[in-house]
């Protein structure tokens, strides 16, 4: 049994997964195999590929198709792949959902295109225009603090109208307006009438948080080195443990900053510590830089105190 007063559309706890380049810098197919299937056997029920977590800025739309393929081959039907498709320019973001589309994936992730700041009225006509495009369900990613435009409360309940717009990644740091959200996002049927919108917590400090108070789940990306301590925090809750729930959550909390606030990019400390552990993972991409050795040795040890408790 979940939280989420339906099925979650994606899975539960989503890992936004790296993408494994060989030491040469080129796609590492067979490492995204080997990765994916780790992640789903050690508690992922659903992925996410080419996001930024794995580098889609630095990705050709070739790589793109074929990681989707790969990773698709190696968890089956056992687990939802969600592709990332979000880009400044809405006809290559449709362009990358009809592909993801034919590649295999099961739903898309549309990021608000960036830079060029539309207004509310645009923002919109872009997200309808994607939906519009193909059969996939669209999970929304909104990030303002990366793409500058915030998608507004009001704007998010219009565009759960759509029967294809189902699922929210949450990086917005604005509680009280993702709470207005899910609070009209019930089941169908409640006062207010519901639209049924699951978000996610894509920030792995909210997880408990945005959880508790009704999200279906997460996409996060600590999960790509602790995916089984990720699900813990949603088994616990589930299970009626709010306070051992809290506990994993707080446990949680130097790994999750020394790998997401801690001056880095949650890429770079991921590829950082999947290379220590020995899984794939490889070198990232240009105009991003490796971490440095003092930091990857942080991150060795920050890791090594949380696995140990």
């Amino acid at each position: 049994m979940t939280n989420s007063p339906s099925a979650p559309p994606f899975g539960r706890t989503l890992c936004a997964m790296v993408t494994p380049f060989t030491a040469t810098g080129a796609l590492d197919l067979d490492g995204a195999r080997r990765l994916a299937a780790r992640l789903v056997a050690d508690g992922c029920d659903g992925l996410v590929v080419n996001g930024t977590t794995g580098e889609s800025p630095t990705t050709t739309d070739t790589e793109k198709a074929q990681l989707i393929t790969a990773v698709r081959e190696s968890v089956g039907e056992r687990v939802p792949v969600v592709a990332g498709v979000g880009t400044a320019d809405t006809r290559h973001t449709v362009e990358l959902a009809l592909a993801a589309e034919k590649a295999g994936a099961d739903g898309v992730l549309v990021v608000s295109p960036y830079y060029s700041r539309p207004p509310q009225d645009a923002l919109e006509a872009h997200f309808l225009d994607v939906a519009d495009a193909s059969g996939l369900p669209v999970m929304l990613y909104d990030i303002p603090g990366r793409t500058g435009t915030r998608i507004e409360p009001e704007t998010m309940v219009r565009l759960a109208a759509h029967p294809r717009i189902v699922a929210v990644k949450d990086c917005s740091y604005d509680f009280l307006g993702t709470q207005k959200v899910l609070a009209r996002t019930g089941p169908a049927g409640t006062e207010p009438a519901g639209t049924g919108l699951a978000y996610y917590a894509g920030c792995d400090e909210h997880i408990l948080a945005l959880y508790a108070v009704g999200a279906a789940g997460c996409v996060s990306t600590v999960a790509n080195v602790v995916p089984g301590r990720v699900a813990a925090i949603l088994d616990a809750f589930d299970a009626g443990d709010t306070a051992g729930a809290a506990r994993l959550q707080l446990r949680a909390t130097p790994l999750i900053e020394a790998m997401t606030a801690a001056g880095l990019p949650g890429t770079v400390t991921a590829k950082a510590l999947l290379t220590a552990l020995g899984l794939p993972a490889g070198p990232v991409r240009a105009p991003l830089r490796p971490a440095g050795r003092e930091a990857a040795d942080g991150l060795r040890a920050v890791y090594e105190e949380f696995t140990a408790a």
